[in-house]
């Protein structure tokens, strides 16, 4: 398949720092929420193996979510569902919830750590199981699809790493028939989600997709993600992976620095070739022992850091994408 790293290169010099710049400068009154409202989100706890075999019997937990109506809205809406990344909900995420609600769709940003204890797996993420944000998404579509305001077939899915992860495989036939049929999100669009583990069945999904990372990633490298992609595509299914030259982890985030600096202690799978050997249990294929954060193809001290150009682009990409699957005006 051929890659969409022209294309990004292309938005890179469409020079809207100076319009970035001033949005950020000054509160937005168009951005504003209407109305907030904190919606409870039943969830469970589970490990991996759990999760790939279907397995119920995880620890029951309530997760909370925040959902955002957009001002000068009428109906039913649209809304995206956002997953964070291992650091946690941030600052970059309820930037996104901004832009959402500015063109009028409404955004449900989740909290998958705090009523389980976590404020951070980034330095040891065997916390949380790397699938479980699935299941969360799963049973956040359902609070949406039932709420008055939201319209169950405009619900769209993003996230960030490992919340990005949740969102690419999210798609997953085989997911959704084992944990919740009804959800299918109309849209998912996982930002620098690690693609180093392959599933069984990972390319029977529903879409779209819309992937965007970083070239320059030593967190969740992009590299494993080209052939996933290109596999999806050979199944004609609607995928496809963006690039962005010079990007690392989280450029997308205006609160991180915009000279990478090193995100200490992190633990990255960025040297790991993982797979599904049998249904539930996953392998690291250099040794073809179950995998563990253990390994010694865990590293350390990956790079994070704001890319303003790329960060523009991909704003532009996921707007243009959600007034289309959406048909906005």
């Amino acid at each position: 398949m051929k890659h969409v790293t022209a294309t990004a290169c292309a938005l890179l010099g469409l020079g809207l720092n100076a319009f970035v710049a001033a949005a950020m400068a000054e509160p937005n009154l168009q951005d504003l929420a209407a109305r907030t409202e904190l919606r409870t989100v039943q969830s469970l706890t589970l490990s991996d193996e759990q999760f790939l075999a279907g397995d119920k019997n995880g620890k029951a937990v309530t997760l909370a979510g925040e959902l955002r109506i957009p001002q000068r809205a009428t109906g039913r809406l649209p809304v995206v569902v956002l997953l964070h990344g291992s650091g946690g909900l941030n600052g970059g995420n309820e930037f996104w919830a901004k832009h959402f609600n500015e063109m009028g769709v409404a955004s449900f940003l989740l909290d998958s750590f705090s009523e389980r204890g976590i404020t951070s797996t980034s330095t040891n993420q065997a916390l949380l199981g790397r699938l479980n944000m699935i299941v969360d998404a799963y049973r956040a579509f359902d609070v949406l699809a039932d709420h008055p305001r939201i319209d169950p077939a405009k619900i769209a899915v993003m996230g960030f790493s490992r919340g990005g992860q949740s969102a690419l495989y999210s798609s997953m036939k085989r997911f959704q028939q084992m944990w919740n049929p009804r959800a299918v999100f109309a849209m998912h669009i996982p930002l620098y989600a690690s693609c180093t583990t392959t599933f069984i069945g990972d390319t029977d999904v529903t879409g779209p997709i819309r992937q965007f990372h970083g070239a320059a990633d030593d967190y969740v490298t992009v590299a494993p993600c080209r052939p996933y992609f290109e596999r999806l595509r050979a199944a004609g299914r609607d995928a496809q992976l963006v690039e962005y030259p010079g990007a690392h982890h989280t450029y997308d985030n205006p609160l991180a620095a915009k000279t990478p600096t090193i995100a200490k202690g992190s633990q990255s799978t960025r040297a790991c070739t993982l797979k599904e050997e049998t249904a539930g249990k996953i392998v690291n294929v250099a040794t073809g022992q179950p995998f563990s954060y253990k390994d010694t193809c865990i590293e350390l001290d990956p790079h994070i850091g704001y890319n303003e150009a790329a960060a523009d682009a991909t704003r532009i990409a996921v707007k243009d994408l959600l007034r289309t699957t959406f048909k906005l005006k």
